[in-house]
């Protein structure tokens, strides 16, 4: 399978949104529940969110409930993350993985991308 490619990263303010998209090539997203994670320099990759895959059961970091949301279209085979109130803790690499089971420990997840860098930043 070929690695998630993920988009839609950026410099924004605090208090701002970005919109994460993660495609997949050759296979449905909508077969595997699909997390999103981050890295910071110097600091353990974590997970952030994740969609499960039918009956798409959600789960996120505490630190993100109510601010993040993730979501899938399987019309298009893309999971996307949507980020709202965004703070400058939230600055990292994000990354979108595949995994036959839900949860947030990177270590059950595959086909990792390059990531989409998110900086916020006044």
């Amino acid at each position: 399978q070929a690695p998630l490619v993920e988009s839609g990263g950026g410099l924004v303010l605090p208090g701002g949104s970005l919109r994460l998209s993660c495609a997949a090539s050759g296979y449905n997203l909508a077969n595997y529940a699909t997390g999103w994670f981050r890295q910071a320099p110097g600091k353990e990759r974590e997970g952030v969110a994740c969609i499960d895959k039918g009956d798409g059961k959600i789960d996120y970091k505490d630190s993100v409930k109510g601010r993040f949301t993730i979501s899938r279209d399987n019309t298009k085979n893309m999971v996307y993350l949507q980020m709202n109130s965004l703070k400058p803790e939230d600055t990292a690499n994000y990354y979108c993985a595949v995994s036959l089971l839900p949860g947030l420990r990177p270590e059950y997840f595959t086909n990792w991308g390059q990531g989409t860098q998110v900086t916020v930043s006044s």
